[in-house]
């Protein structure tokens, strides 16, 4: 009978435990997948702005708006950032500067700085 009981309340620790673990991996797919989005809204813009000197705002722009649903955001903005930049360095001919430069204002994003910092002067308000 004790074993019994034991075994119950056992299962009952592991079966809360397990819910609490499904539900975080619930949120942080949830996150990345909002993440995911916030960072093609924010390509979608410049792209859509056409502005000379605005792709630093919308790197950061598109990492802030990332990070702040939580680690999944963060999770994909820095997924995201870095495949774009290393796919970019190796076909745009940029350079190494514009990616360091890039990569910079995506961190800057991802740890909460105020993406206004790389706003350019006379970017739409829209925006």
């Amino acid at each position: 009978m004790r074993l019994c009981v034991c075994l119950m309340l056992l299962s009952v620790i592991l079966c809360a435990s397990a819910d609490s673990g499904l539900r975080r991996a619930g949120q942080f797919v949830r996150d990345a997948a909002g993440g995911a989005w916030d960072m093609f809204r924010a390509y979608r813009d410049m792209r859509k702005a056409n502005y000379i000197g605005a792709d630093k705002y919308f790197h950061a722009r598109g990492n802030y708006d990332a990070a702040r649903r939580g680690p999944g955001g963060a999770w994909a903005a820095k997924v995201i950032s870095d495949a774009r930049e290393g796919w970019q360095s190796s076909v745009s001919g940029r350079g190494g500067e514009d990616t360091r430069a890039d990569q910079e204002a995506n961190e800057w994003g991802r740890r909460g700085g105020d993406p206004n910092r790389y706003r350019p002067a006379g970017l739409p308000s829209k925006y």
